[in-house]
């Protein structure tokens, strides 16, 4: 690979090309060799591909800052000057899905997913945006109860389904303005998620308070704040997704560490003196908070003592063939599986499992049984 090339296609911040592709991992994906980013590095994302044989770079998503107030942070964050739209955050599988001669499917460490690749190229005209954009790069989540990542429920998703909610370029990673990329999925008719409006950043933040309020009642994660040409954006979630989080964690005790557990306490917080105004409010996100950290454990644990698998539990639907890849992959990245179903439904192939949280299961059991904790 000639590294002095893909440095300046690149544009990074640095001039040592070896001093970048150091950081790259070198994988192969239905016999085609991809270089990946790791980790985030002079100024390129996490999940950056690059597919020599293909003379493809297909950019990563950049991370998305989070603002923790919300009234002095929309306005200090975006220039005045500057419209922002105001977009749903989902609970989903964030990928990005590229042509490489097929389209492919991307995690966001760079990862080529062929469950989510067998159910893009179903569910979305692929064939016919690549052919009219074949140097762009579609942003989605893949969202409902029926995936092998996340299980979240939306009313209008009975299996599982894609919400759009970024079109870049492949290379450059450049967005596409908010009403031009809503425009452009709406013409392929892709998904996309739900947007609460447009607003000048210091009219935005009641707006932005509505919409926290209405998807906090529904359960919903949040939303992500755009300025308008897609260039800079925030996110701020929801008092329900705090919860939910902590009480995912908790539930698998000893697999997530303290950082991820006190992130999620500083949100709840930050927002409780920004919104609760009065004491009784205080109290019940008090009472919830508690309830989302002590139930999942002592249920995590009492299913370790009646011999229950803990982890994640997950429903899958499609073809058989795609069905099988998922799990290879799975199993590829050392996760364990505890298969409880497998049947077919209407030609589809439905696989319900758990994947094992070893380092949960194994800890409590050994507590269960009278070890020590050091402290």
């Amino acid at each position: 690979m000639d590294r002095d090339a893909y440095l300046e296609r690149l544009d990074a911040t640095t001039d040592d090309a070896a001093d970048l592709f150091e950081h790259f991992e070198r994988r192969s994906v239905a016999g085609r060799t991809h270089h990946v980013l790791t980790a985030a590095r002079h100024g390129i994302e996490r999940g950056t591909v690059i597919v020599e044989e293909a003379d493809v770079v297909v950019r990563g998503y950049p991370s998305v800052p989070r603002i923790l107030v919300l009234d002095t942070g929309v306005p200090s964050f975006f220039e005045a000057s500057e419209r922002v739209a105001i977009e749903e955050k989902l609970d989903g599988f964030n990928v990005r899905i590229a042509d490489l001669g097929d389209p492919l499917a991307f995690t966001r460490s760079g990862f080529v997913c062929p469950y989510t690749t067998d159910r893009a190229r179903d569910l979305l005209a692929l064939e016919d945006f690549f052919a009219d954009h074949p140097e762009k790069t579609i942003c989605a989540e893949l969202i409902g109860p029926e995936t092998p990542y996340t299980t979240h429920d939306y009313a209008s998703v009975d299996s599982h389904d894609f919400r759009a909610f970024d079109i870049r370029d492949r290379e450059a990673g450049e967005a596409l303005p908010v009403p031009e990329r809503r425009e452009l999925c709406a013409a392929y008719d892709f998904g996309q998620p739900r947007l609460f409006g447009y607003a000048e950043p210091s009219n935005a933040v009641p707006a932005v308070r509505d919409a926290i309020e209405e998807l906090d009642a529904a359960g919903r994660e949040g939303v992500v704040i755009k300025s308008a040409d897609g260039a800079t954006m925030v996110k701020y979630t929801t008092e329900s997704q705090h919860h939910d989080e902590l009480a995912y964690a908790f539930s698998l005790p000893f697999d997530y560490g303290r950082d991820f557990v006190f992130s999620r306490i500083v949100r709840d917080a930050f927002q409780a003196a920004e919104f609760d105004e009065d004491d009784d409010r205080l109290q019940q996100r008090a009472r919830d908070l508690g309830e989302s950290i002590l139930r999942p454990m002592v249920a995590t644990i009492r299913d370790v003592a009646d011999g229950e698998p803990v982890g994640d539990r997950h429903t899958v639907r499609g073809d058989p063939d795609a069905i099988d890849a998922l799990f290879a992959h799975l199993h590829d990245q050392s996760m364990t599986i505890d298969l409880e179903d497998d049947r077919l439904e209407d030609g589809d192939r439905v696989v319900e499992f758990v994947k094992v949280a070893e380092s949960s299961r194994d800890r409590i059991a050994h507590y269960l049984d009278g070890g020590l904790r050091h402290e």
